[in-house]
């Protein structure tokens, strides 16, 4: 069925089978997913410069893994589905069962306790000093001294309790 050049038919007729679309999307939904959780783990709530370029990145890079070339709408439509119904297959994971709490929303880091820097932490995030401290007076702390605890959050964030004495 042709109108005005555009024929209807084609376009709605998938150009690999549906399942293999839907493999490849899961496949590179929890390859993504495992690189970004390890990868972007320690950002401290905020995207960079380079974090948005390494997204853009690997969605142009992972798009032809994912869709074997496809031209079909259906195609694009099921391969997006399937992005979003493995986004929600982790979260309501996340929510109901214990290990995948434990992947999809990891446990926070002490970054400070009792106003000593726990440089392993910093360490194990790619974290310097420096950047603890611009975290630390964002929240409106000036000096270590006066931070009771600061914790990495498992979304990414930076909390932070002041002493009562600050």
């Amino acid at each position: 069925m042709d109108i005005l050049g555009f024929d209807v038919v084609k376009a709605f007729t998938p150009d690999v089978s549906l399942f293999e679309m839907v493999a490849r999307g899961v496949i590179m939904y929890l390859a993504i997913f495992i690189l970004l959780r390890v990868v972007l783990r320690g950002r401290t709530g905020s995207m960079t410069t380079s974090d948005v370029l390494v997204l853009v990145i690997i969605s142009d890079a992972a798009q032809n893994a994912m869709s074997s070339s496809y031209t079909s709408i259906t195609d694009g439509i099921v391969l997006v589905a399937t992005i979003v119904g493995m986004s929600w297959l982790f979260d309501w994971l996340g929510y109901h069962v214990a290990f995948m709490r434990k992947l999809v929303h990891p446990q926070r880091k002490p970054l400070v306790v009792n106003g000593r820097v726990i440089r392993k932490s910093l360490a194990e995030e790619l974290m310097t000093e420096d950047e603890l401290m611009t975290q630390l007076h964002l929240q409106g702390a000036d000096s270590i001294d006066k931070v009771k605890s600061a914790y990495l959050e498992g979304n990414g964030e930076i909390s932070v309790i002041r002493r009562a004495d600050a």
